[in-house]
């Protein structure tokens, strides 16, 4: 089911598809002699021309390294570095721009606070609580420190339909729950959880949360500190910018109190043999040479989603995922993995007789992309006693006549994979 649009949004503007596919050159490319129907969001999305441009302006007129250099190329590279770093705190609505650390991805802004905030505040016999619909990136990082320090991780459960159970995760918070990391937006599955529910749980109790946005910030608006949570994190590359940028927000209170993540260059107030001081926030947690031009892409592509607005884009994407889960629904032998009631962007299934795999190469000769596997999720296949699915994941760009492309392909699948 489809995530309900409010009244509000219900009344949005209509969104011009068309006019955005424009902006995305990829496309108009030709896949094995078809248009190119891309239905792989969830993995990376496409990069519109606004963030294309903006690298390349960098490149070929901006490229410098930034801070100490005091040269026109050094001054202007700064500047529209921590000009990214404004626009995405606008974007989440940080309280300020030192809230705000670049880092490679999600992942690493995960292993940062499992590293930084983890090793200071949690020890032997305490809890992280998790959900059992978690990215391998937000388990594997905390499995480490559990190790590491002699901590317990504790998984609530979710249902058949993939909806999280929320009584079992408020009694899995105890005295010993140190963190709760959850994720907003399931890659797998789809669901949208209770965030803020969870999040006002955990507060009553004193416990830090920690949210994993990766999927979610390019579907919906997303207010921290409305949220009240107590880090944020997301991937640049799924939210329209480069790969090899990430973000985490975290309370400043927080931030201040951890320890670097790495040493370098960068990230020191001063060096001596004897001594080192760190700089200010958030500098201290960007060591060496950062991704300076994957900075100003990510600036370029919230400048871009901001253009366009989620009011028109939250009910245009809710539609696409209705029509499609009632399109896919009359395929012979499929069977949807994840119906939570709340869910967006995700269209994951399986095929009576087909392997996932064998899906995805069946579809791809009709110029359809999707993913397969178990997308770095395997305890949700474990959950659903399946080896892999295959997902459709769909964004701004995509249009209902997209959708019938892909159920045209699975109906060929079916053709060779009768049943």
């Amino acid at each position: 089911m489809a995530l309900m649009s409010s009244p509000a949004e219900a009344a949005a503007p209509a969104l011009d598809v068309e006019r955005i596919r424009e902006d995305f050159p990829i496309l108009k490319r030709l896949v094995r002699e078809h248009r190119l129907v891309y239905l792989d969001s969830a993995a990376t999305t496409q990069k519109p021309r606004a963030v294309l441009d903006a690298l390349a302006r960098y490149y070929a007129q901006g490229n410098a390294n930034i801070h100490r250099g005091v040269y026109v190329l050094s001054e202007e590279a700064t500047a529209a570095y921590d000009a990214a770093r404004v626009k995405v705190q606008r974007f989440l609505n940080a309280a300020a721009s030192r809230e705000i650390v670049f880092t490679r991805n999600t992942t690493e802004s995960i292993n940062l606070v499992a590293q930084s905030f983890g090793r200071r505040n949690i020890g032997p016999g305490d809890e992280i609580v998790i959900t059992h619909m978690e990215h391998h990136s937000n388990i594997v990082p905390w499995q480490l420190l559990c190790e590491q320090v002699g901590a317990r991780l504790r998984v609530a459960p979710i249902d058949d339909s993939g909806t999280l159970q929320l009584d079992a995760l408020e009694g899995l918070l105890g005295p010993r729950t140190r963190l709760v990391s959850v994720v907003h937006l399931s890659n797998s599955l789809g669901t949208i959880n209770p965030v803020e529910d969870i999040v006002a749980m955990a507060r009553a109790r004193d416990i830090p949360v920690l949210i994993d946005g990766s999927q979610a910030v390019y579907h919906m608006p997303v207010d921290v500190q409305a949220l009240g949570c107590d880090f944020y994190v997301c991937t640049g590359h799924k939210l329209y910018g480069p790969t090899g940028i990430g973000v985490l927000y975290g309370r400043e209170a927080l931030l201040e109190q951890m320890p670097p993540y790495q040493g370098g260059g960068d990230m020191i107030r001063s060096v001596t043999f004897e001594k080192t001081t760190y700089a200010d926030l958030p500098h201290k947690f960007e060591a060496g040479t950062p991704h300076i031009s994957g900075a100003v892409g990510l600036g370029a592509a919230v400048d871009y989603i901001q253009g366009i607005g989620f009011d028109a884009l939250v009910p245009h994407e809710a539609d696409l995922l209705e029509y499609g889960t009632a399109a896919l629904a009359e395929v012979k032998g499929l069977r949807i993995i994840g119906t939570a009631a709340r869910k967006a962007s995700i269209l994951a299934f399986v095929m009576k007789g087909a392997h996932p795999h064998d899906v995805g190469t069946i579809v791809d000769t009709e110029g359809v992309a999707i993913r397969t596997g178990h997308h770095c999720t395997q305890p949700v296949m474990d959950r659903y006693g399946v080896p892999a699915t295959a997902r459709a994941s769909v964004a701004m760009y995509n249009t209902r006549e997209e959708i019938d492309a892909l159920v045209r392909a699975l109906h060929r699948v079916r053709e060779m994979f009768p049943v």
